[in-house]
């Protein structure tokens, strides 16, 4: 099936009318909280080398003011609208009940059987798609700044261990349960949840200084032994296959293990998940900036024979 975009024109003129939207929402039930998504686009835009800042900055819509995290979220905005419904598939990966395994093939599809309709599709999809930019010029075959932005936020989706989760219970959609003394679910707890809350006991709710920190261990702490690996990756059409693959695995060593329909999760599970769930917005974030950085730079014609999807339009 071929996933498309508006046209530039109509696409440009729709990202401006619900730039205002997107930033005056509470954060969506979908996928990482606002706050989420926002972090690993800041993570991603200050690992950016030149080339790919600038076309990042040329292919985002001046409202965003060269802010490539103000509309990372802008995809769940729009899932449900009428132009965008066939999106809404794209954003998880629902595996067989308890297999604790991905298989492209098998688990790749919408409802209706359609194949490469999941979020590892998706990254693959406009990943093909942003090979088109050139500077200076417009590609009317597909719409540019819409494909930056889905790559940017299902980069984010694809980390979220939660979005690639059992069919049954939706990505733990249908575990309902407590979080601390409030109603949650479980798929919320990692959208939202863990986050949120770090937010408001360890930062005061700024922002700033969470994602200083998490700059801080991908450089110089926590992860800097090992963040040099996330980037590894010889072909950008099967890597987001891996990354589906080490989702899967944390969502039934961390999320499910030992949850139950019904439960109070409180801060024996806040504190040994919170390390998961910072990495994996840490690691989406470098992720992101690599495929950018391969796409838009120097390293353009290595990404080209990289890609052996057909480009995009087989999908």
């Amino acid at each position: 099936m071929k996933l498309t975009t508006l046209s530039m024109a109509s696409g440009a003129s729709l990202l401006a009318a619900v730039l205002g939207l997107i930033l005056a929402s509470a954060p969506v039930a979908w996928s990482w909280s606002t706050e989420g998504h926002m972090l690993t686009c800041q993570i991603a835009q200050g690992l950016l080398e030149p080339a790919a800042a600038h076309a990042v900055k040329n292919l985002l819509p001046e409202e965003a003011g060269g802010d490539l995290s103000a509309l990372c979220v802008w995809p769940d905005q729009v899932r449900h609208w009428y132009k965008y419904q066939w999106t809404s598939p794209l954003h998880f990966i629902d595996t067989p009940d308890k297999a604790c395994s991905f298989v492209y093939s098998r688990d790749c599809h919408d409802p209706s059987g359609a194949k490469d309709m999941c979020v590892a599709g998706a990254i693959s999809n406009f990943t093909s798609q942003l090979m088109h930019y050139k500077h200076g010029s417009a590609d009317r075959k597909y719409n540019l700044t819409e494909a930056l932005l889905f790559l940017s936020h299902f980069m984010g989706d694809v980390h979220q261990p939660m979005h690639v989760g059992f069919t049954s219970d939706q990505g733990g959609n249908a575990v309902n349960l407590r979080w601390f003394k409030h109603k949650s679910n479980l798929h919320h707890v990692w959208d939202r949840e863990i986050i949120l809350t770090t937010l408001a006991e360890n930062y005061g709710k700024d922002m700033g200084a969470f994602r200083k920190d998490l700059e801080h261990n991908i450089t110089k702490g926590t992860w800097s032994d090992d963040a040099s690996s996330w980037r590894d990756c010889t072909d950008l059409s099967s890597c987001p296959t891996k990354y589906a693959t080490e989702s899967i695995d944390l969502a039934c060593k961390w999320g499910y293990n030992s949850v139950h329909d019904g439960d109070t999760l409180s801060d024996d599970y806040f504190s040994s998940r919170l390390p998961i769930v910072t990495r994996r917005i840490a690691q989406g974030g470098v992720r992101l900036a690599m495929f950018l950085n391969r796409v838009f730079g120097e390293h353009k014609r290595d990404v080209d024979a990289s890609l052996h999807l057909a480009a995009a339009d087989e999908l």
